[in-house]
């Protein structure tokens, strides 16, 4: 819980700085109220129970879990049920994208589950399971209520205000007693700063950017498309092997992205070719 106070306060600070220097408007009460929702959902909710759950469970289960996030966006997103229950491309992506990622954890799961979970296990995974209904939850109330003001600065208020959040958290944890900050690598304090700059600065913020401009069912998938990238970097820098049924979870799960997004593709083409009908119509 104080790694994430430190990870959000820091970069909500830096965004609002940021935001600062734009000419943005810092104080807006409206939007504040609606930036605190999102953030205490997506960065405490969500974030958080992964953050914690992480000291319990295997990081391939985590991966798997939280990958069921898209599911919970089709299944919450009700002002557009009647679009994405009737797109059965779109749900067979959302499935299909599941069972990927499954595939590419198979190994894992194997390996965790040829023993007895213990009460500790099975308490992260609830955990983990609410904090995925939380970031979906988080991220159709931030599609559907969109903030007034610039978007640098109500991202820097929805993690300012989950970092205050994470600090009472903290302090309820004991955490400020069992630091030994002498203790603390410094790869350990890269580590952090890499989470503020890429974790936090840059995906947060182009996360939060999409969800504005693309559909929520297509902006879920990042879900199925981070095991991916982990597996990727786990190969190129970490000297990890890669097995066949790994290279089949990718495939499946690269497969599910492009059927989810297969419908928008088809929309915009189609509207392309009626602007192109309408100039060639009226040039005649």
């Amino acid at each position: 819980m104080l790694m994430g106070a430190m990870r959000f306060l820091t970069a909500g600070l830096l965004m609002l700085l940021w935001g600062f220097l734009k000419g943005e408007p810092l104080f807006n009460k409206k939007s504040i109220l609606t930036s605190a929702v999102v953030g205490i959902l997506l960065l405490v909710g969500g974030n958080g129970a992964v953050i914690w759950v992480e000291q319990s469970l295997p990081s391939a289960l985590v991966a798997i879990m939280v990958s069921s996030a898209p599911l919970w966006f089709v299944l919450l997103d009700k002002p557009n049920w009647k679009t994405n229950f009737k797109s059965q491309v779109t749900l067979a992506g959302l499935l299909i994208g599941f069972i990927g990622v499954i595939l590419l954890f198979s190994e894992q799961l194997g390996d965790l589950f040829s023993g007895n979970a213990t009460q500790a296990e099975i308490i992260s995974m609830l955990l983990l399971i609410g904090g995925s209904i939380a970031w979906s939850s988080g991220s159709l109330y931030a599609k559907h209520n969109p903030s007034e003001g610039g978007s640098t600065v109500n991202v820097a208020w929805q993690m300012i205000i989950a970092g205050l959040v994470f600090l009472p958290a903290s302090l309820l944890n004991r955490e400020f007693e069992r630091v030994h900050w002498a203790q603390v690598s410094g790869q350990a304090w890269l580590a952090l700063g890499y989470l503020v700059v890429f974790g936090s600065i840059i995906a947060y913020s182009a996360y939060v950017w999409l969800l504005q401009v693309r559909p929520a069912t297509q902006v879920s998938t990042y879900a199925y498309v981070n095991p991916v990238i982990a597996v990727i970097l786990g190969v190129l820098f970490a000297n990890e092997l890669i097995s066949w049924i790994q290279i089949a979870g990718l495939v499946v799960i690269l497969g599910s992205v492009l059927l989810i997004n297969l419908p928008k593709y088809r929309q915009e083409r189609a509207a392309k070719r009626i602007d192109a009908n309408r100039l060639s119509i009226a040039s005649e």
